[in-house]
Protein backbone atom coordinates (compact mmCIF):
# COMPACT_ATOMS: atom_id res chain seq x y z
CA UNK A 1 0.00 0.00 0.00
CA UNK A 2 1.33 3.22 -1.10
CA UNK A 3 0.70 6.84 0.74
CA UNK A 4 1.74 10.04 0.98
CA UNK A 5 4.04 12.22 3.90
CA UNK A 6 4.66 15.86 3.38
CA UNK A 7 7.37 17.15 6.17
CA UNK A 8 7.58 20.84 5.85
CA UNK A 9 10.43 22.73 7.81
CA UNK A 10 7.59 25.45 8.41
CA UNK A 11 4.79 23.71 10.03
CA UNK A 12 6.05 24.13 13.84
CA UNK A 13 4.17 22.72 15.96
CA UNK A 14 6.61 23.83 18.85
CA UNK A 15 9.50 23.36 21.32
CA UNK A 16 10.08 19.67 22.67
CA UNK A 17 9.94 19.95 26.64
CA UNK A 18 12.68 17.32 27.55
CA UNK A 19 9.76 16.67 30.45
CA UNK A 20 7.85 15.23 27.99
CA UNK A 21 9.79 12.11 28.66
CA UNK A 22 9.29 11.71 32.48
CA UNK A 23 8.30 9.00 34.65
CA UNK A 24 6.23 8.41 37.70
CA UNK A 25 7.63 6.46 41.28
CA UNK A 26 5.01 5.37 43.50
CA UNK A 27 4.61 3.68 47.02
CA UNK A 28 2.92 1.01 44.63
CA UNK A 29 3.43 -2.49 44.79
CA UNK A 30 7.03 -3.38 44.50
CA UNK A 31 7.84 -0.02 42.58
CA UNK A 32 9.83 0.86 45.14
CA UNK A 33 10.37 -2.20 47.62
CA UNK A 34 12.36 -4.22 45.83
CA UNK A 35 12.27 -2.53 42.71
CA UNK A 36 14.58 0.46 42.72
CA UNK A 37 15.17 -0.54 46.28
CA UNK A 38 16.62 -3.88 48.01
CA UNK A 39 19.16 -3.43 50.93
CA UNK A 40 21.79 -7.12 50.34
CA UNK A 41 21.19 -7.24 46.71
CA UNK A 42 24.00 -8.46 44.94
CA UNK A 43 23.87 -5.19 43.10
CA UNK A 44 22.80 -2.34 45.87
CA UNK A 45 25.18 0.16 47.13
CA UNK A 46 26.02 1.95 50.65
CA UNK A 47 22.07 3.00 49.96
CA UNK A 48 20.27 0.34 49.16
CA UNK A 49 20.02 1.13 45.61
CA UNK A 50 19.78 -1.80 43.26
CA UNK A 51 22.06 -0.49 40.31
CA UNK A 52 21.44 -2.92 38.00
CA UNK A 53 18.27 -0.96 37.91
CA UNK A 54 19.29 2.56 38.18
CA UNK A 55 21.84 1.81 35.14
CA UNK A 56 18.44 0.82 33.25
CA UNK A 57 16.53 4.16 34.67
CA UNK A 58 19.22 6.57 33.80
CA UNK A 59 19.78 4.71 30.06
CA UNK A 60 16.05 5.60 29.66
CA UNK A 61 17.05 9.01 30.13
CA UNK A 62 13.79 10.30 32.24
CA UNK A 63 14.17 14.20 33.10
CA UNK A 64 12.15 14.04 35.71
CA UNK A 65 10.42 11.47 38.25
CA UNK A 66 6.84 11.99 39.62
CA UNK A 67 6.58 10.83 43.10
CA UNK A 68 5.05 9.96 46.03
CA UNK A 69 2.03 9.23 44.15
CA UNK A 70 -0.53 8.84 43.20
CA UNK A 71 -3.19 7.90 44.96
CA UNK A 72 -0.66 6.67 47.54
CA UNK A 73 -0.36 10.87 48.18
CA UNK A 74 -3.70 11.35 49.37
CA UNK A 75 -3.35 9.61 52.61
CA UNK A 76 0.30 10.40 53.11
CA UNK A 77 2.27 11.88 55.89
CA UNK A 78 5.15 13.69 54.08
CA UNK A 79 6.65 13.96 58.09
CA UNK A 80 6.87 9.55 58.52
CA UNK A 81 9.05 9.96 55.58
CA UNK A 82 11.84 11.80 56.75
CA UNK A 83 14.33 11.99 59.90
CA UNK A 84 16.00 8.39 61.18
CA UNK A 85 14.76 5.14 59.49
CA UNK A 86 14.43 3.76 62.95
CA UNK A 87 12.26 6.32 64.38
CA UNK A 88 9.90 6.44 60.67
CA UNK A 89 6.57 4.65 61.89
CA UNK A 90 4.72 2.32 59.88
CA UNK A 91 1.75 3.39 58.13
CA UNK A 92 -1.31 1.32 56.68
CA UNK A 93 -1.49 3.05 53.06
CA UNK A 94 -5.78 3.03 52.32
CA UNK A 95 -4.91 3.54 48.29
CA UNK A 96 -3.32 0.21 47.70
CA UNK A 97 -3.77 -1.91 51.04
CA UNK A 98 -0.47 -2.25 51.70
CA UNK A 99 1.84 -1.21 54.72
CA UNK A 100 3.92 1.56 54.16
CA UNK A 101 7.68 0.75 56.06
CA UNK A 102 8.83 4.44 55.60
CA UNK A 103 12.25 2.87 54.94
CA UNK A 104 12.80 4.80 51.62
CA UNK A 105 11.53 8.45 52.22
CA UNK A 106 12.11 11.46 50.73
CA UNK A 107 15.95 12.31 51.35
CA UNK A 108 16.31 8.59 50.15
CA UNK A 109 14.21 9.22 46.73
CA UNK A 110 16.19 12.70 46.21
CA UNK A 111 19.44 11.04 46.71
CA UNK A 112 18.04 8.24 44.23
CA UNK A 113 17.19 10.86 41.56
CA UNK A 114 21.17 12.38 41.64
CA UNK A 115 22.38 8.89 41.25
CA UNK A 116 19.87 8.06 38.26
CA UNK A 117 20.17 11.78 36.75
CA UNK A 118 16.95 12.80 37.12
CA UNK A 119 14.90 16.02 38.71
CA UNK A 120 12.18 15.57 41.55
CA UNK A 121 8.40 16.65 40.83
CA UNK A 122 6.92 16.05 44.38
CA UNK A 123 3.29 15.76 44.79
CA UNK A 124 1.62 16.98 48.26
CA UNK A 125 -1.51 15.79 49.84
CA UNK A 126 -4.73 17.50 49.29
CA UNK A 127 -6.76 14.60 50.11
CA UNK A 128 -6.58 14.07 54.19
CA UNK A 129 -4.49 17.07 54.26
CA UNK A 130 -3.86 19.89 53.06
CA UNK A 131 -2.28 23.88 52.84
CA UNK A 132 -0.60 23.93 55.97
CA UNK A 133 1.02 20.61 55.26
CA UNK A 134 1.79 21.49 51.62
CA UNK A 135 3.63 24.64 52.80
CA UNK A 136 5.47 23.02 55.40
CA UNK A 137 7.00 20.50 52.76
CA UNK A 138 8.26 23.01 50.65
CA UNK A 139 9.86 24.76 53.26
CA UNK A 140 11.18 21.51 54.35
CA UNK A 141 12.36 21.09 51.50
CA UNK A 142 13.29 24.12 49.47
CA UNK A 143 14.62 27.09 52.18
CA UNK A 144 18.18 27.38 52.73
CA UNK A 145 17.82 27.15 56.66
CA UNK A 146 16.80 29.47 59.50
CA UNK A 147 13.05 28.27 59.51
CA UNK A 148 11.67 25.42 61.82
CA UNK A 149 11.39 23.30 58.75
CA UNK A 150 14.35 23.93 56.71
CA UNK A 151 16.49 23.64 59.97
CA UNK A 152 14.69 20.15 60.65
CA UNK A 153 16.11 19.56 57.20
CA UNK A 154 19.28 19.91 58.28
CA UNK A 155 19.13 18.37 61.35
CA UNK A 156 18.26 15.43 59.40
CA UNK A 157 21.64 15.50 57.35
CA UNK A 158 20.78 17.68 54.15
CA UNK A 159 22.07 20.98 54.55
CA UNK A 160 21.52 21.94 51.08
CA UNK A 161 17.85 22.65 50.15
CA UNK A 162 16.46 19.68 47.59
CA UNK A 163 15.18 22.57 45.15
CA UNK A 164 12.39 20.76 43.86
CA UNK A 165 11.08 22.81 40.96
CA UNK A 166 7.69 21.49 40.16
CA UNK A 167 5.09 20.31 42.59
CA UNK A 168 1.58 18.80 41.74
CA UNK A 169 -1.43 20.40 43.79
CA UNK A 170 -3.07 16.58 44.68
CA UNK A 171 -3.56 13.64 42.75
CA UNK A 172 -7.02 12.56 40.47
CA UNK A 173 -9.09 14.51 43.52
CA UNK A 174 -12.41 13.91 41.79
CA UNK A 175 -12.39 9.91 41.68
CA UNK A 176 -14.52 8.17 44.55
CA UNK A 177 -11.19 5.90 45.19
CA UNK A 178 -9.18 8.85 46.24
CA UNK A 179 -9.12 9.14 50.13
CA UNK A 180 -10.26 12.53 50.60
CA UNK A 181 -12.00 13.30 47.13
CA UNK A 182 -13.50 16.75 46.69
CA UNK A 183 -15.83 18.48 44.38
CA UNK A 184 -14.87 20.66 42.04
CA UNK A 185 -15.05 23.74 43.77
CA UNK A 186 -13.63 22.24 47.05
CA UNK A 187 -10.34 21.06 45.17
CA UNK A 188 -10.30 24.28 42.58
CA UNK A 189 -10.85 26.47 46.26
CA UNK A 190 -7.97 24.25 47.82
CA UNK A 191 -5.71 24.11 44.77
CA UNK A 192 -5.88 28.28 44.84
CA UNK A 193 -4.97 28.91 48.49
CA UNK A 194 -2.32 26.50 48.86
CA UNK A 195 -0.80 27.75 45.27
CA UNK A 196 -1.12 31.10 46.57
CA UNK A 197 0.66 30.01 49.82
CA UNK A 198 3.60 28.20 47.38
CA UNK A 199 4.12 31.20 45.31
CA UNK A 200 4.63 33.83 48.15
CA UNK A 201 6.64 31.50 49.16
CA UNK A 202 8.70 31.20 45.51
CA UNK A 203 7.16 32.86 42.81
CA UNK A 204 9.51 30.75 40.47
CA UNK A 205 7.95 27.34 41.56
CA UNK A 206 5.84 26.03 38.88
CA UNK A 207 2.18 24.16 40.35
CA UNK A 208 0.16 21.15 38.64
CA UNK A 209 -3.56 21.40 39.00
CA UNK A 210 -6.26 17.94 39.05
CA UNK A 211 -7.94 17.40 35.75
CA UNK A 212 -10.66 14.53 36.03
CA UNK A 213 -9.00 11.37 36.07
CA UNK A 214 -9.43 10.13 32.89
CA UNK A 215 -11.99 11.79 30.02
CA UNK A 216 -14.68 9.02 30.84
CA UNK A 217 -15.32 10.24 34.21
CA UNK A 218 -18.72 12.06 34.59
CA UNK A 219 -17.13 15.18 35.69
CA UNK A 220 -15.23 15.34 33.01
CA UNK A 221 -14.74 18.27 31.42
CA UNK A 222 -16.66 20.25 33.28
CA UNK A 223 -14.23 19.31 36.54
CA UNK A 224 -11.41 21.21 34.14
CA UNK A 225 -13.39 24.34 33.69
CA UNK A 226 -14.71 24.63 37.39
CA UNK A 227 -11.65 24.09 39.01
CA UNK A 228 -9.32 26.30 36.65
CA UNK A 229 -12.17 29.04 37.17
CA UNK A 230 -10.77 29.08 41.02
CA UNK A 231 -7.34 28.86 40.41
CA UNK A 232 -6.00 29.79 36.99
CA UNK A 233 -3.78 32.51 37.81
CA UNK A 234 -1.71 30.92 40.08
CA UNK A 235 -0.79 27.72 38.52
CA UNK A 236 0.89 26.63 35.46
CA UNK A 237 -0.47 23.47 34.27
CA UNK A 238 -3.36 21.23 34.22
CA UNK A 239 -2.59 17.15 35.05
CA UNK A 240 -4.51 14.42 32.82
CA UNK A 241 -4.14 10.82 33.22
CA UNK A 242 -5.49 8.49 31.30
CA UNK A 243 -4.75 4.54 30.54
CA UNK A 244 -5.21 2.33 27.22
CA UNK A 245 -6.21 -1.18 27.49
CA UNK A 246 -7.53 -4.39 25.22
CA UNK A 247 -9.72 -5.79 27.30
CA UNK A 248 -11.70 -7.36 24.50
CA UNK A 249 -8.55 -8.22 23.01
CA UNK A 250 -9.73 -6.53 19.20
CA UNK A 251 -5.89 -5.84 18.38
CA UNK A 252 -7.63 -3.04 15.79
CA UNK A 253 -9.65 -0.75 18.48
CA UNK A 254 -6.87 -1.24 21.00
CA UNK A 255 -4.42 0.60 18.14
CA UNK A 256 -6.97 3.29 17.76
CA UNK A 257 -5.93 4.02 21.31
CA UNK A 258 -3.87 7.20 20.09
CA UNK A 259 -7.00 9.03 18.19
CA UNK A 260 -8.99 8.69 21.28
CA UNK A 261 -5.88 10.30 23.39
CA UNK A 262 -5.70 12.95 21.22
CA UNK A 263 -9.39 13.69 21.13
CA UNK A 264 -8.92 14.04 24.91
CA UNK A 265 -5.51 16.61 24.42
CA UNK A 266 -7.55 18.58 22.35
CA UNK A 267 -11.08 19.03 24.36
CA UNK A 268 -8.76 19.56 27.75
CA UNK A 269 -7.03 22.63 25.67
CA UNK A 270 -10.09 23.54 24.24
CA UNK A 271 -11.77 24.06 28.19
CA UNK A 272 -8.53 25.89 29.07
CA UNK A 273 -8.62 27.94 26.38
CA UNK A 274 -12.31 28.60 26.95
CA UNK A 275 -11.68 29.47 30.87
CA UNK A 276 -8.58 31.92 29.53
CA UNK A 277 -10.98 33.72 26.97
CA UNK A 278 -13.71 33.92 30.37
CA UNK A 279 -10.90 35.50 32.28
CA UNK A 280 -8.95 38.00 29.86
CA UNK A 281 -6.24 35.29 30.28
CA UNK A 282 -3.15 36.49 28.05
CA UNK A 283 -1.31 33.16 29.26
CA UNK A 284 -2.20 30.06 27.93
CA UNK A 285 -2.54 26.76 30.16
CA UNK A 286 0.29 23.94 29.92
CA UNK A 287 -0.50 20.57 30.14
CA UNK A 288 1.17 18.17 32.30
CA UNK A 289 0.22 14.44 30.78
CA UNK A 290 1.29 12.71 34.33
CA UNK A 291 -0.06 9.82 34.00
CA UNK A 292 -0.07 7.93 31.47
CA UNK A 293 0.31 3.96 30.07
CA UNK A 294 -1.23 0.88 28.92
CA UNK A 295 -2.95 -1.34 31.86
CA UNK A 296 -5.11 -3.64 31.86
CA UNK A 297 -3.43 -7.12 32.31
CA UNK A 298 -3.33 -7.17 36.39
CA UNK A 299 -6.49 -5.65 37.12
CA UNK A 300 -8.62 -9.01 37.67
CA UNK A 301 -5.63 -10.51 39.29
CA UNK A 302 -4.96 -8.11 41.46
CA UNK A 303 -7.91 -8.12 43.58
CA UNK A 304 -6.98 -11.56 45.17
CA UNK A 305 -4.05 -10.12 46.53
CA UNK A 306 -3.79 -10.00 50.42
CA UNK A 307 -3.85 -6.69 51.84
CA UNK A 308 -1.63 -4.98 54.38
CA UNK A 309 1.84 -6.58 53.34
CA UNK A 310 4.81 -4.62 52.29
CA UNK A 311 5.63 -4.56 48.53
CA UNK A 312 3.22 -7.09 47.33
CA UNK A 313 3.36 -7.91 43.92
CA UNK A 314 0.73 -5.05 42.21
CA UNK A 315 0.03 -3.86 38.83
CA UNK A 316 2.60 -6.10 37.17
CA UNK A 317 1.59 -6.12 33.59
CA UNK A 318 3.55 -8.16 31.32
CA UNK A 319 3.59 -6.21 28.70
CA UNK A 320 3.01 -7.88 24.78
CA UNK A 321 4.45 -6.73 21.17
CA UNK A 322 1.31 -5.10 20.37
CA UNK A 323 1.42 -2.75 24.03
CA UNK A 324 4.58 -1.89 22.53
CA UNK A 325 2.99 -0.89 19.28
CA UNK A 326 0.13 0.83 21.16
CA UNK A 327 3.42 2.99 23.39
CA UNK A 328 4.65 3.97 20.31
CA UNK A 329 1.18 5.54 19.17
CA UNK A 330 1.13 7.86 22.23
CA UNK A 331 4.36 9.23 22.16
CA UNK A 332 3.56 10.24 18.38
CA UNK A 333 0.48 11.84 20.13
CA UNK A 334 2.61 13.50 22.78
CA UNK A 335 5.06 15.29 20.18
CA UNK A 336 2.32 16.29 17.94
CA UNK A 337 0.92 18.65 21.14
CA UNK A 338 4.14 19.38 22.13
CA UNK A 339 3.43 22.99 22.00
CA UNK A 340 0.51 22.53 24.93
CA UNK A 341 1.74 19.02 26.33
CA UNK A 342 5.27 20.51 28.27
CA UNK A 343 5.47 17.70 31.04
CA UNK A 344 4.10 14.06 30.33
CA UNK A 345 5.01 10.61 32.65
CA UNK A 346 5.30 7.39 31.84
CA UNK A 347 2.94 5.63 34.78
CA UNK A 348 5.34 3.68 35.82
CA UNK A 349 8.93 3.21 36.12
CA UNK A 350 9.70 -0.23 37.45
CA UNK A 351 7.64 -3.04 38.52
CA UNK A 352 4.40 -1.05 38.45
CA UNK A 353 3.01 -1.11 34.84
CA UNK A 354 6.88 -0.78 33.82
CA UNK A 355 9.07 -0.47 31.42
CA UNK A 356 11.40 -1.80 33.74
CA UNK A 357 11.37 -5.25 35.69
CA UNK A 358 13.55 -6.87 38.38
CA UNK A 359 12.82 -10.28 40.49
CA UNK A 360 13.68 -9.54 44.08
CA UNK A 361 17.27 -11.02 44.73
CA UNK A 362 17.37 -11.96 41.07
CA UNK A 363 17.78 -9.87 37.24
CA UNK A 364 16.27 -7.05 35.71
CA UNK A 365 14.66 -7.02 32.42
CA UNK A 366 13.36 -4.15 29.84
CA UNK A 367 9.63 -4.98 28.97
CA UNK A 368 8.82 -4.72 25.24
CA UNK A 369 7.07 -0.94 25.65
CA UNK A 370 11.19 0.20 27.08
CA UNK A 371 11.69 0.81 23.12
CA UNK A 372 10.02 3.17 21.75
CA UNK A 373 9.84 5.25 24.70
CA UNK A 374 13.79 4.75 24.65
CA UNK A 375 14.19 5.75 21.17
CA UNK A 376 11.57 8.77 21.89
CA UNK A 377 13.66 9.89 24.68
CA UNK A 378 16.79 10.05 23.19
CA UNK A 379 15.72 11.10 19.87
CA UNK A 380 12.49 13.02 19.91
CA UNK A 381 14.17 16.26 21.59
CA UNK A 382 14.00 19.48 19.26
CA UNK A 383 11.28 21.24 17.31
CA UNK A 384 8.09 19.36 16.82
CA UNK A 385 6.57 19.27 13.10
CA UNK A 386 3.57 18.50 12.16
CA UNK A 387 3.53 15.77 9.10
CA UNK A 388 0.45 16.00 6.74
CA UNK A 389 -0.13 11.92 5.99
CA UNK A 390 -3.06 11.06 3.42
CA UNK A 391 -3.26 7.19 3.89
CA UNK A 392 -6.46 5.48 4.16
CA UNK A 393 -8.06 3.72 7.36
CA UNK A 394 -10.11 1.88 9.40
CA UNK A 395 -13.52 3.08 11.31
CA UNK A 396 -13.28 2.11 15.23
CA UNK A 397 -16.82 2.15 16.71
CA UNK A 398 -14.90 3.92 19.94
CA UNK A 399 -12.28 5.78 17.99
CA UNK A 400 -14.02 6.69 14.45
CA UNK A 401 -11.34 6.83 11.57
CA UNK A 402 -8.51 5.60 12.21
CA UNK A 403 -5.94 5.99 9.80
CA UNK A 404 -3.15 3.24 8.78
CA UNK A 405 -0.14 5.19 9.44
CA UNK A 406 0.32 7.37 11.94
CA UNK A 407 3.68 9.77 12.16
CA UNK A 408 4.95 12.14 14.14
CA UNK A 409 8.07 14.48 13.27
CA UNK A 410 10.95 16.00 15.17
CA UNK A 411 13.75 18.30 13.83
CA UNK A 412 16.91 18.32 16.24
CA UNK A 413 18.81 22.00 15.44
CA UNK A 414 21.92 20.47 17.98
CA UNK A 415 22.03 17.49 15.83
CA UNK A 416 21.01 18.98 12.66
CA UNK A 417 19.43 15.52 12.18
CA UNK A 418 15.23 14.58 11.63
CA UNK A 419 13.63 12.16 13.23
CA UNK A 420 10.58 10.63 11.68
CA UNK A 421 8.33 8.14 14.69
CA UNK A 422 5.83 5.70 12.33
CA UNK A 423 3.71 2.88 13.26
CA UNK A 424 2.38 0.58 10.27
CA UNK A 425 -0.92 -0.22 12.18
CA UNK A 426 -2.07 -2.78 8.96
CA UNK A 427 -1.88 -6.03 10.14
CA UNK A 428 -1.02 -7.03 6.51
CA UNK A 429 -0.13 -5.06 4.51
CA UNK A 430 3.65 -3.38 3.68
CA UNK A 431 3.43 0.51 4.06
CA UNK A 432 5.80 2.78 1.19
CA UNK A 433 5.52 6.45 0.90
CA UNK A 434 5.54 8.85 -1.54
CA UNK A 435 7.44 11.81 0.30
CA UNK A 436 7.43 15.33 -0.02
CA UNK A 437 10.07 17.22 1.84
CA UNK A 438 9.95 21.31 1.78
CA UNK A 439 13.43 22.43 3.71
CA UNK A 440 15.16 19.38 3.70
CA UNK A 441 15.17 18.37 -0.08
CA UNK A 442 18.94 17.50 -0.08
CA UNK A 443 18.61 15.44 3.40
CA UNK A 444 18.96 11.40 3.41
CA UNK A 445 17.85 8.43 5.01
CA UNK A 446 21.09 7.36 7.68
CA UNK A 447 19.49 4.92 9.31
CA UNK A 448 16.06 3.04 10.22
CA UNK A 449 15.15 1.15 13.33
CA UNK A 450 12.27 -1.01 13.10
CA UNK A 451 10.35 -2.80 15.80
CA UNK A 452 8.69 -5.99 15.13
CA UNK A 453 7.10 -9.45 15.74
CA UNK A 454 5.21 -12.20 14.20
CA UNK A 455 3.26 -12.67 17.13
CA UNK A 456 1.55 -9.36 18.63
CA UNK A 457 1.12 -11.28 22.16
CA UNK A 458 5.03 -11.77 22.05
CA UNK A 459 6.63 -10.60 25.95
CA UNK A 460 10.54 -9.89 27.29
CA UNK A 461 10.63 -11.96 30.20
CA UNK A 462 13.09 -12.55 32.38
CA UNK A 463 13.81 -16.02 30.80
CA UNK A 464 13.37 -14.39 27.24
CA UNK A 465 14.85 -10.97 27.78
CA UNK A 466 15.29 -10.36 23.87
CA UNK A 467 12.09 -11.69 22.53
CA UNK A 468 10.90 -8.19 21.01
CA UNK A 469 14.01 -5.86 19.85
CA UNK A 470 14.61 -3.07 17.94
CA UNK A 471 16.79 -3.70 14.59
CA UNK A 472 18.43 -0.80 12.94
CA UNK A 473 19.79 -0.49 9.66
CA UNK A 474 22.10 2.08 7.79
CA UNK A 475 21.85 2.15 4.19
CA UNK A 476 25.86 2.29 2.37
CA UNK A 477 24.74 4.82 0.12
CA UNK A 478 22.06 7.95 0.52
CA UNK A 479 18.57 6.68 0.63
CA UNK A 480 15.48 8.49 0.26
CA UNK A 481 12.57 7.78 3.00
CA UNK A 482 10.24 6.89 -0.63
CA UNK A 483 12.97 3.54 -0.68
CA UNK A 484 11.90 2.27 2.65
CA UNK A 485 9.10 0.17 3.61
CA UNK A 486 7.15 -0.10 6.55
CA UNK A 487 6.30 -3.82 7.14
CA UNK A 488 2.27 -4.92 8.97
CA UNK A 489 2.02 -4.03 12.46
CA UNK A 490 5.97 -2.23 12.64
CA UNK A 491 6.96 0.94 15.39
CA UNK A 492 9.55 2.37 12.80
CA UNK A 493 11.94 5.83 13.59
CA UNK A 494 13.97 6.97 10.60
CA UNK A 495 17.15 9.14 11.11
CA UNK A 496 17.69 11.70 8.31
CA UNK A 497 20.66 13.89 7.32
CA UNK A 498 21.89 16.65 5.22
CA UNK A 499 24.88 14.52 2.98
Amino acid sequence: MRLSLSINREFIVGAIDDRLYSSFLEHLGRAVYSGIFEPGHKTADAHGFRTDVAELVRDLNVPLVRYPGGNFVSNFRWEDAVGPVHDRPRRLDLAWRSVEPNIFGLSEFIRWSRLVGTSPMLAVNLGTRGLEAASALVEYCNHPGGSSWSDLRRQHGDADPYNIRIWCLGNEMDGPWQVGQKTADEYGRLALETAKAIKLFDPTLELVACGSSFPEMPTFPQWEATVLEHCYEKVDYLSLHQYQNNNADDLSSYLGASVRMDAFIKTVVSTCDYVAAKKRQKRPMMLSFDEWNVWFHTLKSDKNQEPWKVGPPLLEDVYTFEDALVVGLLLNVLIRHADRVKVACLAQLVNVIAPIMTREGGGCWKQTIYWPFWYASHFGRGTSLMPIVSTEGYDDPQSGLVPWLDASVVLSPEEDELYVFMVNRHSTETLTVTSRLVGFESWSVVEHVKLHHDDPKAANTEATPNRVLPQASQPKTPTSLDSLSFGPLSWNMVRLRKV
